[in-house]
């Protein structure tokens, strides 16, 4: 679906993309922007427009957080949820991690040699409540942005999140009472849910994938094993029925054991900023709900819905169906608006060359999408569009093609930290 705009730029409901090209063709609409693609119509406002609820359900990951818009629908069993726009976000929280330990790397190594002297911070730093580390922050600011972006590209009535990914408690020990969805008819989603994701929907024995998973007991209950997630793991029917009462470790595959006692990471960082995140979000000005991963994939599972972040997005909630349709996935990747530092240093911290002081060269900087035309007698004559590496010597790069004139660029879409594709999306089954 195309996102509309009126005259005003104020969010009308999207449209098809058929639809979105009679209007461009016609005149009476211009383009608004690439990626994703928006119109901005020219003799339409919202007080002559019909407009009807959406919802933005977001499911939080700690790589990759699926997005949906979906168009409500009111029936007598419940809410039918329409998907209008998928989108999968990637984070780069491990990137900023990387960097920060090389950073502290190059301080420490300057404070110990006979170079300009850098103090220790480590004493004279304070904390504010609820701090986050950077790279989950920087997750929690994705997400933020983007549900300020939808804000002002469709017409929002609330927000529905996946909140409660995962209890660990739960998961470390399922003998615990007092919780009551253990009771409910969501009883063990939650586990089976977080072994999906450990073991990428795999068979951990013979590896198969197109199969349904029982949970196997790494060491069988009938020799003392508990129902603590660490010794539990995927496995296809044949290879638990072959397993029997053996351990994995008797049954050929000792791997397993070491796999299943990873620590819960992934986990981890979804919980750390699950809190934060919605209030975050609460500063929207929507009203939002949140749900727990197993009632997800319980939708899911009722609905024949093929697993991807942005599908399980749209799973989110209390449903009556869903509707996939023919939507696409929009692939969103947080790549930063450059950096601070303006030295390259080599593996050791020293510096080995210097970037320019400033990063637009004739009102053009890394990242922007442009189109060039480069006529004859230049190396890089013809036609090229996509995102533009600057040169000092306002000599460009884009891509592999090298040497492309400052002069002949255009600025199609200006770089906002993100980069876009287009995936096709599973059908429904």
């Amino acid at each position: 679906m195309v996102f509309v705009l009126d005259r005003h730029k104020n969010p009308l409901m999207p449209c098809t993309p058929r639809r979105a090209r009679l209007l461009l063709a016609r005149k009476r609409a211009v383009v608004h922007r690439l990626s994703p693609f928006t119109i901005r119509l020219k003799d339409r406002s919202v007080q002559q427009s019909a407009l009807q609820p959406v919802v933005l359900k977001i499911d939080p990951g700690s790589k990759t957080t699926g997005l949906a818009l979906a168009r409500v629908e009111e029936t007598g069993e419940g809410e039918v949820h329409h998907a209008l726009h998928l989108a999968e976000l990637s984070h780069r929280g491990e990137e900023i991690r990387d960097r920060l330990r090389k950073r502290a790397g190059y301080r420490r190594r300057r404070r110990s040699s006979n170079l300009r002297y850098r103090p220790a911070r480590f004493l004279n730093r304070r904390r504010a409540p609820g701090w986050l580390a950077p790279s989950l922050r920087s997750r929690i600011d994705n997400v933020l942005s983007w549900g300020r972006r939808y804000q002002r590209w469709v017409p929002l009535a609330r927000i529905a999140v996946e909140r409660v990914k995962f209890d660990t408690q739960l998961l470390q020990q399922p003998e615990i009472s007092g919780i009551e969805y253990q009771r409910g008819e969501l009883a063990g989603w939650e586990v089976r849910a977080y072994l999906l994701e450990k073991f990428g929907r795999r068979c951990v024995y013979c590896g198969r994938t197109d199969t349904p998973f029982e949970l196997d007991h790494i060491q069988p209950r009938s020799r003392g094993g508990s129902n603590r997630v660490s010794n539990l793991a995927l496995s296809c029917h044949a290879c638990n029925a072959a397993k029997g009462e053996r351990t994995a470790a008797e049954f050929g595959h000792p791997e397993v054991a070491a796999q299943a006692k990873q620590p819960l990471r992934d986990a981890a960082a979804v919980n750390a900023t699950r809190y934060a995140l919605c209030d975050e979000l609460r500063a929207l000005g929507l009203p939002l709900t949140s749900w727990s991963g197993g009632r997800t994939r319980w939708n899911r599972a009722r609905f024949s819905i093929p697993k991807t972040h942005a599908l399980d997005a749209l799973c989110v909630g209390e449903l009556a169906g869903v509707a996939v349709g023919g939507q696409n996935t929009l692939a969103i990747t947080a790549t930063g608006r450059g950096r601070y530092s303006r030295t390259n240093v080599d593996e050791h911290g020293f510096p080995v060359g210097y970037l320019m002081r400033r990063k637009q060269v004739l009102d053009i900087k890394t990242g922007d999408r442009v189109r060039a035309v480069v006529p004859e007698g230049f190396a890089a004559q013809g036609t090229h569009t996509g995102r533009i590496a600057v040169r000092a010597n306002k000599q460009f790069r884009m891509g592999k093609v090298q040497g492309i004139p400052a002069r002949f660029c255009r600025v199609l879409q200006r770089a906002d930290g993100y980069d876009y594709a287009v995936v096709a999306t599973p059908l429904q089954g």
